[in-house]
């Protein structure tokens, strides 16, 4: 037979092409199949937020609010040109009613896509595992790689022995969703879920109405708040996430826990933590009544969880003695109950269970001053503490497991115990936090008050020290008795006097941390260590065995102040009696690294990289420490929700820790709008609670100890430096940038919304470094540029590739991107940012310039360093589109900005009306309420802006 001919080198690049797009088809047909439910769910979703504006405003309304849509998606998804401007020009042309209406769709589109969104995160994980494919950041994942790299449950559980690991909630002034809204969205997330299980037709339809009904609610619903956010209010947005996902799903992540190490006790290393009623810096309205507030609801929601959980263990331990013989100790504790009825006198297990209930109420009543919902008997006898409660319910497992009931522990009794473990009658940590310059003031006053230094604040900072030591050593307080004290110096001694006070209560966990913002040298940790002696919660003197109560954990959050920081820690724990002190205090030492602030001082790289060096050189230091005197370093992380303040995936942040700083020991903040995204929903709430921990026990047992090679820790300083300096040539540089960022997004309108009890700007200035740092990124969010970001790091690398071999460089930027965590983290997270903004958009925000010139000029400035830093990132990770290794936010950000777009346009043309009002005109409060109204949903659609 003759040989067939070779295929020409044509014919073979078409093969290898038509094999491509195959291969790009089947991928795209699977992806389409997995995200089936997902579109089927907006379908449903939409379909019925359309039905709801067409009955609740009419037809015209509804045909409105679709012409939008499909312009806005043939706009975005087609990219029409004639239909973006025929968008434009309806929605120029909008009265300010017709503008609300379109504003509230959209904005409730984002919401309801979130749900979905959400649901379908944890339906693909529940496919995942029940096919035995372990999602990364899962615990079930990391015990598969911990047990692949050879660590022991052994290993592990010693680990877990001496770890903490804690998400801090913080009260949040872009914290935009009210809490009606939040409870309305979390019923039709739960219906949501339930279509999943549903199968007969009549089921599904009424599911359906029950949906129609929540929508309906959420219509009728007002979406803002008429008033300003108090402290009161946002303790009670922070407590609405326990009862439905952390009082349950902290215990249920335990239980993995346990199940993943048998034979090993698991302590209770994982524990809650707050701000809200204990962060004063920059907030009037934080005060020792907030304090006992914060305290007093923290202990009543987690007092009345026990009580819900003990009644309902007693209805399902009916166990007769006659049946079932209990321990002695399970006797004595039934005979101590007061309950007598006849009709019980042989089930010790409810008589004993009533006794715990009378004893709880009656705990409830002593620390809140509130009642119980029900009494078998009269509340009384009240426990002293969780652990007496703990030893209760201990006493009620061992008897059951003494006769073969073991099965009735897991169910209620376990999670109970476990509750009670992590949460006592505290429920979650709460610190307390001032700035220093206020610790200052008060000191001054005291100090010449009492007539020892007239002037303080004119003190060499060895002087300070020096006389700080002094006093510390010395057993009288200063406060001098009938003194007139300033507002400000009665107002912070109370606060310590309550943070003692709540501490006798509540048990020593419930405030644990003084954080001290703005902490510039040594004597600002001894300052609070002063307040804390004269409030009673330092036992004895330096020289004689002092004990202080509260941690001192200093904030370091400007670029000086990180490039200071293990200065500051090494000065202060060489003082004479210092180490000792803390020794006896635990041997805990917290450090917090602020995101925020370094951010908007030097940039998103150097920020970083600052951040990265601050925590190697502590590391370093408390090694030692570690060793001599057992004191162990642990790092309070500052992050917020969006990229420029530290934000991003949780997991990839913590695994791109440097070597050596985790070690088991883990705090962070949580904030804003990006709580309710991580845990009002249980599920997807124990999804990020368990990333916290796996996450962190990887990053201890798994994480390379090697440092970086020095060639990657060379060139990320000179990239550090010339992003800085491009950075702060823009931002503090250039003339008339402060107006530009004044006119060009929404800092005005945001300070007006009534979204967080703390003011906008730490002065009545217009100065950015003045304003604080978060309405700072909310604002460069909400008109799609999000600055802080990116900016700086496209002009860095186009410096560092011009300063030598361009090739050999690029190379060299791969290779840390390949082979160094923080570098892939943070160009991951770049990516993220740059996807989300949109400099089409961002372009209808310079209209609103008055200077037009100086509009263009400054625009065009940020355009350039965009498309610069868009360029650096292909250039190095290879990938010319963003998002190319994260395809579901890619399908994600592809399917929301078409309903995202229409809010910005809109939020441009409001304000453009509204800063053109006269007063009086009664169209102004359309207007606000509408630029709010966008807000909120640009908040929603974006899901980290704040």
């Amino acid at each position: 037979m003759p040989r067939a001919a070779a295929p020409t080198r044509s014919a073979s690049r078409r093969a290898d092409a038509r094999r491509v797009s195959n291969e790009k088809e089947a991928l795209a047909l699977d992806a389409a199949e997995k995200n089936r439910p997902l579109v089927e769910d907006i379908r449903l979703l939409g379909r019925i937020l359309g039905d709801v504006i067409r009955e609740q405003e009419g037809r015209q309304a509804f045909e409105l609010i679709e012409r939008v849509r499909q312009l806005s998606v043939a706009y975005r998804l087609k990219k029409d040109a004639s239909a973006g401007r025929v968008l434009d020009r309806l929605l120029k042309n909008l009265s300010a009613d017709q503008t609300v209406s379109v504003i509230r769709a959209f904005s409730y589109f984002s919401h309801l896509a979130n749900i979905a969104e959400d649901r379908h995160h944890v339906r693909r994980r529940q496919h995942h595992e029940a096919a035995g494919h372990q999602q990364e950041g899962s615990l079930a994942h990391c015990f598969e790689r911990l047990a692949r790299a050879d660590h022991r449950a052994a290993d592990i559980a010693a680990l877990l022995d001496r770890a903490y690991i804690s998400p801090v909630l913080t009260a949040h002034p872009t914290e935009v969703q009210r809490a009606s809204i939040l409870d309305a969205e979390r019923s039709i997330a739960q219906l949501i879920a339930e279509r999943d299980e549903l199968r007969s037709e009549r089921d599904l339809q009424e599911n359906e109405q029950l949906i129609r009904a929540r929508v309906t609610q959420l219509w009728q619903t007002r979406m803002l708040r008429t008033a300003k956010l108090t402290v009161a209010d946002e303790i009670e947005n922070a407590l609405s996430y326990y009862p439905a996902t952390f009082l349950r799903q902290v215990p249920r992540m335990y239980r993995e826990i346990e199940r993943a190490l048998p034979g090993h006790a698991v302590p209770p290393f994982f524990r809650m933590g707050h701000w809200i009623g204990g962060d004063r810096d920059g907030n009037p309205f934080v005060t020792a009544a907030t304090l006992r507030l914060a305290m007093s609801r923290q202990g009543e929601t987690i007092l009345r969880h026990y009580l819900t959980e003990v009644h309902s263990l007693g209805a399902e331990l009916s166990m007769s003695a006659m049946l079932a013989p209990v321990t002695p100790a399970m006797q004595a504790l039934a005979e101590r109950s007061p309950d007598r009825n006849p009709h019980r006198e042989d089930e010790p297990y409810r008589r004993a269970l009533i006794g715990v209930y009378a004893r709880l109420a009656a705990t409830l009543h002593a620390l809140t001053g509130t009642e119980a919902l029900r009494h078998a008997v009269a509340p009384q006898d009240p426990y002293a503490s969780a652990e007496d409660f703990a030893a209760d319910l201990s006493v009620i497992e061992q008897s059951l497991r003494s006769h073969h009931a073991d099965s009735l522990v897991g169910p209620r009794l376990a999670p109970l115990q476990r509750a009670v473990q992590v949460f006592g009658f505290h429920l979650a940590t709460l610190d307390l936090r001032q700035s220093s310059d206020q610790h200052e003031a008060v000191v001054a006053e005291l100090l010449r008050v009492a007539r020892i230094e007239p002037d303080y604040a004119a003190l060499p900072e060895d002087e300070r020290r020096a006389l700080l030591l002094r006093l510390l050593d010395d057993a009288r307080p200063l406060r001098v008795r009938n003194a007139g004290y300033s507002p400000l110096a009665a107002s912070e001694l109370e606060i310590f006097e309550t943070a003692r006070e709540m501490r006798q209560r509540f048990g020593a966990a419930a405030i644990r941390h003084h954080i001290i913002s703005h902490t510039e040298d040594v004597s600002d940790l001894l300052e609070v260590l002063l307040l804390q002696k004269e409030a009673g919660l330092v036992h004895g003197t330096l020289g004689d065995g002092a004990r202080a109560e509260l941690i001192v954990v200093p904030l370091f959050e400007t670029i000086a102040d990180l490039r200071n920081a293990v200065r500051i820690m090494r000065e202060f724990y060489a003082l004479p009696g210092i180490t000792a002190l803390v020794a006896r205090g635990g041997g805990e030492q917290d450090v917090m690294l602020g995101y925020s602030d370094s951010n908007k001082d030097g940039g998103f790289f150097t920020s970083n990289w600052e951040l990265y060096r601050a925590e190697i050189a502590l590391v370093d230091m408390f090694d030692a420490l570690e060793r001599e005197h057992g004191i162990r370093l642990r790092l309070f992380h500052g992050r917020g929700g969006t990229v420029g303040r530290g934000g991003g995936p949780s997991y990839q942040a913590i695994l791109a820790q440097p070597p050596g700083t985790v070690k088991g020991q883990i705090r962070l903040t949580e904030q804003g709008e990006v709580i309710a995204s991580k845990y009002a929903h249980p599920e997807i709430g124990r999804r990020n609670l368990e990333t916290l921990v796996a996450a962190t026990l990887e990053a201890s047992l798994l994480h390379p100890t090697k440092a970086p090679p020095r060639a990657f820790l060379e060139a990320a300083e000179a990239l550090s430096q010339a992003s800085m300096a491009a950075y702060r040539e823009l931002v503090y540089g250039m003339p008339g940038f402060t107006d530009y960022f004044f006119a060009a997004t929404p800092i005005r309108e945001i300070a007006e919304l009534n979204i967080g009890s703390r003011p906008a700007s730490r002065k009545a200035t217009r100065a950015i470094e003045d304003l604080r740092a978060i309405p700072w990124s909310f604002s460069w969010g909400q008109c799609r540029v999000a600055l802080p970001g990116w900016c700086g790091f496209g002009s860095a690398v186009a410096a560092f590739l011009d300063g030598g071999d361009r090739d050999a460089r690029l190379e060299l930027l791969q290779r840390m991107h390949r082979q160094w965590p923080f570098f892939r983290t943070l160009l991951s997270n770049l990516d993220m940012v740059l996807a989300k903004s949109d400099v089409r958009i961002a372009a209808r925000y310079v209209e609103l310039v008055e200077d037009k010139r100086l509009g263009k000029r400054i625009f065009t400035a940020i355009k350039a360093e965009w498309e610069r830093t868009h360029e650096a990132l292909a250039l190095i990770t290879g990938e010319a589109d963003r998002l190319q290794s994260n395809p579901a936010l890619a399908r994600s950000i592809e399917h929301r900005f078409p309903y995202l777009d229409p809010l910005n346009h809109l939020q441009v043309e409001l304000m453009r009306r509204y800063r053109k009002r006269k007063d009086g005109d009664p169209a102004n409060e359309r207007l606000q309420r509408g630029i709010h109204l966008s807000i909120n949903g640009i908040a929603a659609g974006l899901r980290n802006t704040g």
